[in-house]
């Protein structure tokens, strides 16, 4: 057995940096068909509470043990209880129950449109929280600046001096 954990394993397969452009974009878009599968599945019973080990798991999608750890590395952010992805190994109990706004808004994160876009997410959320999901998570990566203060303006502590003589004056 390795010494590697499975999701190094996983990563140093899905990152190999041997490997031309034109195969690494074969591997993801292999990877990215089963990933949508198992989404489409999960999606049709959102309710469901999916538990199994890692093996129990890649069989019940039919999948290989290295293809479902990387589903893990996906959906782990979007888990009610995240699941042990650092030190798993096949034998690992893991769940797929899953937080559905959190899930949405992490597709919407990592542009994933053939993810938010699917039809199964019309059965869980209507259009208007669909757009409210998709704002709420393009807004959040947005950084705004606040407003500067002004040296002649009142300080904003409340003292009632001007900027320049209160909390500016070290600035």
């Amino acid at each position: 057995m390795s010494e590697k954990s499975l999701l190094d394993q996983w990563r140093d397969m899905a990152y190999d940096r041997n490997l031309s452009k034109n195969e690494l974009e074969t591997f993801w878009s292999r990877y990215f068909t089963i990933e949508k599968k198992i989404y489409e599945q999960l999606l049709d019973n959102p309710e469901e509470e999916v538990r199994g080990t890692v093996k129990e798991l890649a069989e019940k999608y039919g999948q290989d043990v290295m293809t479902m750890v990387g589903f893990l590395d996906g959906i782990n952010d979007s888990l009610k209880v995240p699941n042990p992805i650092e030190t798993m190994d096949e034998n690992t109990d893991v769940t797929l129950v899953f937080d559905k706004e959190m899930l949405y808004k992490n597709m919407v994160d990592a542009k994933a449109d053939w993810l938010y876009e699917l039809p199964q997410w019309d059965k869980i959320f209507d259009a208007d929280t669909k757009k409210k999901l998709y704002r709420e998570q393009k807004q959040s990566g947005t950084v705004r600046k606040a407003k500067k203060i002004g040296r002649n303006e009142p300080c904003p502590c409340g003292s009632g001096k001007k900027y320049k003589y209160c909390c500016g004056k070290n600035a």
